[in-house]
Order: structure tokens, then C-alpha cells, then sequence
């Protein structure tokens, strides 16, 4: 199995010694050692994960590195987060997925409707099984614990990823934007319950149905 190990904590340096790992096209920006790049036709697995990805936009770009040596990679100076997983899934927005060891599967969940009167579902990439993974952020992420006890609402524009036995909902929401008069339509948060771990960054993308 691959080795991750953060330079900093904007590059991410794998060791590999006949391995492989799965990463965004483009984002391998130095390597040693004898290595071989593959474009791959996308994130999720087989005929299903393509058919799936077309549908819901959640597309992602993927090469296949394989070798002995080490490989760096980074994207636009985006913070990096290591991630191990043990069996379980990992839920990450396609945009924030950087690398993931080979033999980890992937593919394209349904997450939920996005309200009844847009109508627009959101989709999230998965990641299963045993190795790690590295998901970026736009500055430092924060990871913060949900618990039975203390369920989290998060702005969709700020979510990166999660992990856990969680359950995840959207509902109606106001936001500080929407408060000074700055929102452009409905305001929805992502609320999550159970046990598990949310990763959210200190900045908002734009997100399907305009600002929130």
C-alpha cells in the first residue's frame, strides 16, 4: 500500500514501491523514481459509475499513477487533509478529492433533495474500504464531531466531506447573507445527525441553485 505523508500542508508525497494511487488529473507536480501516468475514464467504478456521473454532474477527472519512487501532488495551493479509512465510507464533494490509494473503491451517492421547490438532487463522490485518502480545502479545514446529543448544520457552500454513522438532511435555513439582504433565493443548510465527522472549510464555493 501506498505511503501519504503531507510536505507542508499544501503537497501531498506518496511513496509507492509497485503500488498505485488514484488522482485528480493534472495535480502531480513533481516525481522520482520510475513511474507511469494513466488517464482513467472517471471516479466511480464501471459502466454504472460513468452512467452515473453523466447524469448527476458529480464529474470527476482522474489519473492512475503506478511505480517505485515517490510522486507530489498539489492543486491551486488548496489545503490538504489526510484522511484513513478502516472499512468504512468516506462522503467528499468531487471538487475537494485529491488522491486516494488504488484499492480504495469509489463511486457516486445520492445525498438528497435539495428542496421540493427547485427539485434539485445533490450527489456526493464515495470513497470505501481500507488506505487513505487526501481531500483539499480552500484554507484550513476544521473537522468538527457530530454526536447523538449535538447534531451539526452546516452552509452546503462550506461542506468538503464526512465520515461516520451519520444521517444527512437539508433544510431551510438562514444564513447571514440572507439577514443583510446579500442571499440570491432559497436558503438551505445541511443538517447532520448520528456519530461522525465533518469536514467544513472557511470558505464558500458557489453551490447549485445560487448563493446561500
Amino acid at each position: 500500500m501506498a505511503t501519504f505523508r503531507l510536505q507542508g500542508s499544501k503537497v501531498l508525497a506518496v511513496s509507492m514501491t509497485g503500488d498505485g494511487v488514484k488522482a485528480k488529473n493534472g495535480s502531480m507536480v513533481a516525481y522520482d523514481g520510475q513511474m507511469a501516468f494513466k488517464k482513467m475514464s472517471g471516479g466511480g467504478e464501471g459502466l454504472r459509475g460513468m452512467v452515473t456521473r453523466r447524469l448527476t454532474g458529480e464529474q470527476m477527472e482522474v489519473m492512475e499513477v503506478k511505480g517505485q519512487g515517490t510522486c507530489w501532488f498539489a492543486d491551486r495551493a488548496s489545503e490538504i487533509n489526510l484522511v484513513s479509512l478502516h472499512g468504512d465510507k468516506l462522503y467528499v464533494e468531487a471538487s475537494n478529492l485529491l488522491c486516494t490509494d488504488a484499492g480504495l473503491r469509489t463511486g457516486t451517492s445520492f445525498t438528497g433533495m435539495r428542496g421540493g421547490a427547485t427539485g434539485n438532487g445533490l450527489f456526493t463522490t464515495t470513497i470505501e474500504g481500507t488506505g487513505q485518502a487526501a481531500i483539499m480545502s480552500d484554507g484550513p479545514a476544521v473537522v468538527l464531531r457530530v454526536t447523538p446529543q449535538y447534531p451539526l448544520s452546516v452552509d452546503p457552500g462550506a461542506y468538503v466531506a464526512h465520515q461516520g454513522n451519520l444521517q444527512q438532511s437539508f433544510q431551510s435555513g438562514v444564513t447571514f447573507r440572507t439577514i443583510l439582504g446579500e442571499g440570491g433565493g432559497e436558503a438551505f443548510q445541511i443538517r447532520f445527525e448520528g456519530d461522525g465527522l465533518v469536514y467544513v472549510q472557511p470558505s464558500e464555493r458557489n453551490t447549485i441553485g445560487g448563493e446561500l
